[in-house]
């Protein structure tokens, strides 16, 4: 029976890992070839089987549900019921919509919406809204958070903007929303939103530092319910029974122990309801009520047999969960917790399990974390070891008690203040240390070398006396300081970041780094921060030669500020360097000006003339081996005509399309003196501007140029000098995101 649920858990996992869905009449027709199986006693095979197909059967379902490509960028009426907890920051209301409807237009069950400047909206009303709909995308860069993947998992058809909009109904069964409203309006000395995410699971109202710093501590599972909190209450409501059972102040009437195994599941459930359920408190409640059947039943079921059902019940109920990097981290925590203590043939007393669990689930999940793209905390486990108990055993029971007692006046108010004081002084603890060792952002490394370093972990997670633990060590540190392969002497590579309406552009050659652009900021919506620094990092760049900026519009030098204060620039040159912040202490762009890095061939230049930023845009041609790319900025057609003037006037292979595609560029003298043959793009999806027009793109697909736009390409990698079409980060086939169109 093991062996089958195994085999279940395997196949419902598969799915994660698909390049495409198989058709629908195969996954149809796989429980009939299970079923088929089973006369002969090949269960493994069998379940294996039934996991695949249940998992196809729900990712089609998921995508068919999905907004019609007719229908991107359209505005239609709808109406919907709000579900969730809406979240309201810098002015924007953003909500779910689900049931939702439009007259003579089927539409996704499910939409995530945003609404700037809009009124409140609270979950369980019922409005009609004007919105402008999209198909689910994301920024797609490397080794970076897969948005694509984490709307189909929260099965959400269609994104949208809200134009205009009526409520229809009030709020009914909104009791979450209730709850959130309530403890918002209480005083909890400034950690009102640490103190709803840690008896509601909602995060919204944590802001951008408080989450920076439960990052860099490794510390963001004490805020956001886990299966820690899950457990924690359970236990102790179960201690609370056993103990009045013993000293005789349990009815006698009432059986204790079926009583205690009970309420301590139907209080674990209650709270997983109060969280929103997710994939963390799913996985707690199944293993807890599986321990409590053991306890209530007196059967030993081992410690990897409820892991084992938990994973299956929680794939069976959702098998999309597999895409979330939650659903990975949770599970194997728990692994890394049982495989460690699970072979002990002495017990350790409670001092060494509590110090060496947190060491050890440090060690365990570095290589997950790693694979994930995801920030590894150094601080974490010597953290952990004083935050765990203080927020299980300080902080939880006064606020999840003054969240039930709120309508007592003055008492819930009180024990809400206290928890909040509590918080407060646990979030300048965090703060400190977070100064100090900041989260280690991991480089990406070579599948050999993360095997190495994934078996590493696992031999130092044995127990202690086995032979040749210690070359656990070495190969761990192969994770830590991985081999890294130097570019060719004469070769670039060159990374055209998915930055949406922006640019970003990295170029590397064998010793040196430069950043063309650094990405768009948008208000406190910094892509360079979010998007640019993470990449670079992950890329294996610890520092810049030069960052250069083709001028200082916000969607090409925004995200400037972030990019240098998180890593070293030797230098910074604009096209427009007196508009750009006076600390980054940016030159001027000096036109003419030529350099060699390893030899790779660098020229810049800036038309004399220009008259606004776009036009002082500073151009730079980078040749490697006789394969040149030319990086234009925002120039427009007046500049145009002044580079064919310059000595940049050369047959290029490679451009980068001036001011995203616009129609005020692109003009076909310079297509014709240049004569590229392939063209780069970096625009958001349904940007409001229009870009790239289609005129700009009727002269590409005239002159036959092969088009790579990050909006359909996600990021593009190419390397100068090989005269070899690019890689794009949409190539990289997942079941979930669209293919990429051709490039030509």
């Amino acid at each position: 029976m093991r062996t089958g649920m195994m085999a279940l858990a395997m196949g419902l996992l598969a799915l994660r890992f698909l390049p495409e869905l198989p058709p629908v009449w195969i996954w149809m027709l796989l429980p009939v070839v299970g079923l088929m199986l089973l006369p002969f006693r090949t269960y493994a095979a069998a379940f294996f089987v039934f996991g695949i197909s249940w998992a196809c059967a729900n990712a089609q379902w998921a995508l068919d549900d999905r907004l019609p490509l007719k229908l991107d960028g359209e505005t239609r009426w709808v109406e919907g019921r709000v579900t969730g907890l809406p979240q309201n920051a810098d002015g924007v209301v953003r909500f779910e919509l689900t049931d939702s409807q439009s007259r003579r237009t089927r539409l996704p069950r499910h939409l995530r919406l945003a609404w700037y400047d809009g009124p409140t909206v609270n979950a369980g009303e019922r409005w009609r809204l004007a919105v402008k709909l999209k198909r689910p995308a994301g920024l797609l860069n490397p080794h970076a958070f897969d948005y694509d993947a984490w709307l189909l998992a929260q099965r959400i058809g269609a994104t949208g903007t809200v134009k205009a909009g009526q409520k229809l109904a009030d709020a009914q069964w909104a009791w979450r929303d209730n709850i959130r409203q309530r403890l918002q309006a209480v005083d909890a000395q400034g950690r009102t939103g640490a103190l709803t995410a840690l008896v509601l699971g909602d995060g919204a109202g944590l802001s951008r530092e408080d989450w920076q710093v439960l990052q860099d501590t490794g510390t963001v599972h004490l805020l956001v319910i886990s299966g820690q909190h899950i457990g924690l209450l359970a236990g102790l409501v179960y201690l609370l029974i056993a103990g009045l059972a013993r000293y005789g102040l349990w009815p006698k009437r009432l059986p204790w122990l079926p009583w205690a195994c009970a309420l301590a599941f139907a209080v674990a459930l209650g709270y997983g309801l109060l969280a929103g359920f997710e994939v963390p408190v799913r996985r707690a409640c199944v293993m807890i009520g599986l321990v409590l059947l053991w306890r209530l039943r007196f059967r030993h079921l081992g410690a990897w047999w409820p892991l084992l059902l938990a994973l299956d019940a929680v794939l069976l109920l959702d098998p999309l969960a597999s895409l979330q990097p939650g659903f990975w981290l949770s599970f194997a925590a728990v692994a890394v917790l049982i495989f460690t203590f699970g072979g002990r043939l002495g017990p350790w007393h409670w001092w060494q399990t509590w110090t060496r669990a947190q060491w050890l689930i440090a060690i365990g999940l570095s290589p997950l974390l790693l694979v994930l793209g995801l920030p590894i905390s150094i601080s974490g486990p010597l953290v952990n070891l004083l935050a765990v108990p203080w927020i299980s055993l300080v902080v939880l029971p006064p606020a999840l008690l003054g969240a039930l007692l709120l309508p007592v006046p003055y008492v819930g108010e009180g024990l809400l203040w206290l928890a909040g004081g509590l918080i407060d002084w646990l979030f300048k603890g965090l703060a400190l240390m977070a100064g100090r060792l900041p989260a280690w952002v991991p480089v990406a490394i070579p599948l050999w070398s993360w095997a190495l370093g994934t078996l590493g972990a696992i031999v130092l997670l044995l127990p202690k006396g086995v032979p040749m633990r210690a070359l656990g060590w070495p190969m761990l540190l192969l994770l830590v300081f991985p081999p890294r392969e130097l570019l060719p002497e004469g070769m670039a590579e060159i990374w055209q970041l998915d930055v949406g309406q922006g640019l970003a552009i990295l170029v590397r050659t064998r010793h040196h780094t430069m950043l063309y652009d650094t990405g768009p900021r948008f208000g406190d919506f910094d892509l360079g921060e979010r998007v640019v620094l993470p990449s670079l990092r992950k890329l294996g760049v610890d520092g810049l030669d030069l960052m250069l900026i083709s001028h200082a519009d916000a969607d090409h030098a925004g995200g400037a500020r972030a990019v240098a204060n998180g890593l070293p620039v030797t230098r910074i040159l604009s096209g427009d360097h007196q508009a750009l912040p006076a600390e980054l202490q940016a030159e001027g762009c000096e036109s003419g000006r030529q350099w060699t890095w390893d030899g790779v061939n660098f020229q810049l230049w800036q038309w004399a003339g220009a008259s606004d930023s776009n036009q002082k845009s500073c151009v730079l041609q980078i040749e490697a081996n006789g394969e040149r790319l030319l990086l234009t900025g925002d120039i427009d057609v007046a500049a145009e005509r002044a580079l064919l003037d310059s000595p940049l006037a050369v047959p290029t292979d490679w451009l980068q399309s001036p001011h995203h595609g616009s129609r005020s560029s692109s003009s076909m003298a310079l297509l014709a003196v240049l004569e590229p043959q392939t063209v780069l793009i970096s625009r958001g999806q349904g940007n409001s501007f229009g870009h790239p027009h289609p005129t700009v793109m009727a002269r590409y697909q005239k002159r036959g140029m092969a088009i790579y736009d990050s909006a359909d390409h996600g990021a593009i990698r190419l390397q100068l000098g090989r005269f070899k079409p690019p890689w794009s980060m949409r190539l990289h086939r997942r079941f979930w995101r669209d293919s990429p169109p051709l490039a030509q």
